[in-house]
């Protein structure tokens, strides 16, 4: 499987869809509405994702879109794209800079190769299940093997007992080091970078995920959903530095 020419493009997606979004960040005349689920959607979301379909419509009109804010074009496609413009809006409609922008790339219903972008800090990080790169530069997970030793992100802790366990959940936590609520998308990166070594998303929705996977994976971390299952497509996500620590968390998870 040849992926030079999708990976090349997506920098390109990258500052396209940065470009188009930047004059909305930090901006306090940013205007807001909320969706039919109460999530935040601002016009940065709903451009940013037409221009990054428009340019792939152009370089690869045969591939599929799955979009967040542009619903599906030939999702049964061979390859199909998946984005999400920006992830972590409730970040990006406060100034917080950890929301990011997603970009996957399914081959036949699998993620090959994903993207995550904070423009803001500079960062883009591409990973293809084999290796994973930071502006470039090959990054891995850290070794951490033991929870007591573990740095733990999540990005809604009401959610934890809302869509899953929540007591589980809460026992995991208390049994790691460190806990934060900088996720979303960023946390991945902050996984894949080697910063922290636990992401949890007790739900999740396909342009959530597809980019993360192959993050993770070429960054040597363990991604499933909460039981242990495939990612893709999945309604949850665990992920962790390594395949001890992943281990140990699915089964704090399930106890």
């Amino acid at each position: 499987m040849d992926l030079s020419s999708p990976r090349e493009f997506i920098p390109e997606l990258a500052r396209a869809s940065a470009d188009f979004i930047a004059p909305f960040f930090g901006n306090p005349g940013t205007a807001v509405e909320f969706k039919s689920d109460d999530s935040p959607v601002t016009a940065a979301d709903r451009g940013a994702e037409a221009v990054m379909r428009k340019m792939i419509a152009h370089r690869f009109p045969a591939h599929g879109i799955i979009g967040e804010e542009h619903g599906n074009d030939r999702p049964d496609a061979e390859w199909v794209w998946v984005l999400d413009p920006i992830d972590g809006t409730k970040s990006f409609i406060t100034g917080v800079p950890l929301w990011t922008t997603l970009i996957g790339l399914l081959h036949h219903g699998e993620p090959v190769l994903g993207a995550i972008h904070q423009p803001t800090l500079g960062q883009l990080v591409i990973g293809d299940n084999e290796t994973t790169t930071l502006n470039g530069r090959p990054v891995h997970t850290r070794a951490t093997t033991a929870l007591a030793d573990a740095t733990l992100v999540t990005s809604d802790h009401r959610n934890l007992a809302r869509y899953q366990n929540g007591t589980a959940a809460d026992q995991l936590i208390d049994a790691c080091r460190l806990y934060r609520t900088w996720a979303d998308g960023y946390g991945y990166l902050l996984l894949a970078t080697g910063f922290v070594d636990i992401c949890l998303d007790p739900i999740m929705n396909p342009w959530d995920i597809a980019a993360l996977v192959p993050v993770v994976r070429g960054a040597g971390g363990t991604i499933t959903d909460w039981s242990g299952q495939s990612p893709y497509p999945a309604e949850s996500i665990a992920a962790a530095a390594t395949p001890d620590l992943h281990r140990q968390t699915l089964a704090q998870l399930n106890r």
